[in-house]
């Protein structure tokens, strides 16, 4: 096991930042959509209980765990090695891939991109790191 440099570190924390915020702006949007189609959404916490437990939100859960566990790894203070940090990456990737095949996150997922920019913008931002590095 070779430990992570400094670089795959950074390039970790910058895909974790990145995530959240794509995670963030699909929120925002599906919420919308969920106000629109259903009704809409009274307080906060009806809001989180929704998210946490409504098939709406479905979707979003493997971005949200992934983001979990990567936080998880940097926080144990236990030793991120390079294959871990690749793992973390190949995981990101393997959601953003492919939603128009039902692969990834899915449909609901191209779905949101078609529907708003910011999503578009966010997911850019961690396809950009996926490929090249931390943004500049």
């Amino acid at each position: 096991m070779i430990p992570a440099s400094n670089l795959t570190r950074h390039r970790l924390l910058d895909l974790r930042y990145s995530l959240l915020r794509l995670h963030k702006v699909l929120l925002d949007t599906e919420r919308v959509s969920y106000d629109e189609t259903h009704a809409p959404i009274a307080s906060s916490a009806e809001f989180l209980q929704l998210v946490l437990g409504d098939d709406w939100f479905a979707y979003l859960r493997p971005l949200s765990q992934l983001v979990v566990r990567i936080d998880e790894t940097l926080d144990e203070g236990e030793l991120l090695t390079e294959e871990d940090a690749e793992a973390f990456l190949d995981q990101a990737h393997g959601l953003l891939r492919s939603p128009e095949m039902g692969k990834g996150l899915g449909l609901r997922y191209s779905e949101a991109l078609q529907r708003n920019p910011d999503v578009v913008l966010a997911h850019a931002e961690v396809v950009k790191i996926l490929r090249n590095g931390p943004p500049s």
